[in-house]
């Protein structure tokens, strides 16, 4: 499905097969197809076998393989990796080392093909960077060399550890452990469509038809937009009314130490229009459960509530310009590719001059904020 998909979106046949012939392989040709699943047009693409039987391969039989091809060096590398990781699945699932490991139904000629197939597609339409949306794995039972085994198949679930996976619509196998480890070793992130200018769309066709969607593997190739840099953070909050105020600057201080992005203080009224306290922590999502501890241990709350954010941000750089009285550091911000939109002298640099030289803060900001501008007209702010 993803040599049909890329196929789709442009990738010429006959460069495929030139790229594939470098390995020493044989006993296969390549079908491709255009086919309709329900109403959507795609390509397919079948590895036919000219040999039937196919042995059973350890790592080191298809490391050989890439190894003795005429593969570009990058190539080879990506093929290895993915190969490396289906072995360790395998590994894993059956409590074997890596040496002892059979493909068995991956080593054949048609999963080599497949992924090296991959990595070549990707490398001659130019691909330098691939996201993912959340993997749907299917549901029910798969029938494998082993025997029966639940969808997920074990090696697959390995191979999923740690990415976005769900199970909807179809009773069937969705996603084969040769196309997780394909996935989960090329993409770079998993979730949502980025922003992109789309250039091409492909669709790959799958084999089975399932009555509850159109078995396609869909490819958008395109060119990033420029944007706003985002992240997600993790928001904790807490009201207190019955805390000495003298305790908040060393609480500020733990919750900055610990990672904290920024802590706020606001005033609220609560129930019977009691005077509190709500303390509000930006984390990161790797911090939160730390951060709310030190809420816990630190205030008289007896709860913390935390919940996920989506940030959008300004592209920030740092740079030091000089004023009549010595070094300040500025920071500047910028919207994607966008000229510069933010200029902001640092407030604990402006201060060590001001205490240094007796010059009044207002100015040294002020000098620090013309030589900036001027400096961003020129052109000659940091680069990125």
């Amino acid at each position: 499905m993803i040599l049909g998909a890329l196929i789709d979106a442009g990738l010429a046949q006959e460069r495929l097969q030139a790229e594939l012939a470098k390995l020493p392989l044989s006993g296969y040709t390549l079908a491709v197809r255009p086919v309709k699943k329900q109403g959507i047009r795609g390509t397919k693409v079948d590895v036919i076998l000219t040999q039937e039987d196919q042995p059973a391969r350890h790592l080191h039989d298809i490391e050989t393989i890439i190894d003795s091809s005429t593969l570009e060096a990058a190539i080879k590398e990506k093929s290895r990796q993915i190969f490396y990781r289906l072995a360790e699945a395998e590994a894993a699932v059956h409590q074997q080392p890596l040496s002892r490991v059979h493909f068995h139904e991956v080593g054949a000629v048609d999963a080599i093909i497949d992924v090296v197939g991959a990595v070549c597609g990707l490398s001659l339409l130019g691909v330098t960077r691939i996201y993912a949306s959340p993997i749907n794995v299917g549901s029910g039972t798969v029938r494998a060399a082993h025997g029966i085994l639940p969808v997920p198949a074990p090696a697959t679930a390995e191979l999923l550890k740690g990415k976005p996976i769900y199970a909807r619509a179809v009773s069937g196998e969705l996603t084969t452990p040769t196309g997780a480890a394909i996935i989960t070793t090329l993409a770079e992130d998993f979730g949502p469509l980025p922003p992109l200018r789309i250039a091409r769309i492909g669709y790959g066709a799958g084999t089975r038809d399932w009555p509850e969607q159109p078995n396609l593997l869909r490819l958008f190739l395109g060119t990033e937009a420029e944007q706003a840099e985002q992240d997600t953070v993790t928001i904790l909050e807490t009201n207190i009314d019955d805390m000495n105020p003298e305790l908040y600057p060393y609480l500020m201080d733990r919750l900055f130490a610990a990672g904290a992005l920024d802590v706020s203080l606001t005033p609220v009224f609560m129930k019977k229009n009691r005077p509190a306290t709500q303390i509000t922590v930006l984390a990161p999502p790797e911090r939160g459960d730390a951060l709310a501890r030190i809420l816990l241990r630190e205030t008289s709350t007896y709860g913390v509530r935390l919940y996920e954010a989506r940030r959008i941000k300004v592209q920030r750089f740092h740079k030091t310009v000089t004023t009549p009285w010595g070094a300040v550091q500025v920071k500047f911000g910028r919207i994607g590719g966008e000229r510069i939109s933010h200029i902001s002298p640092e407030y604990e640099s402006c201060r060590e001059v001001a205490e240094r030289t007796g010059v009044p803060l207002q100015e040294v900001y002020r000098q620090a904020l013309a030589a900036a501008q001027a400096e961003n007209v020129a052109g000659e702010t940091a680069p990125g």
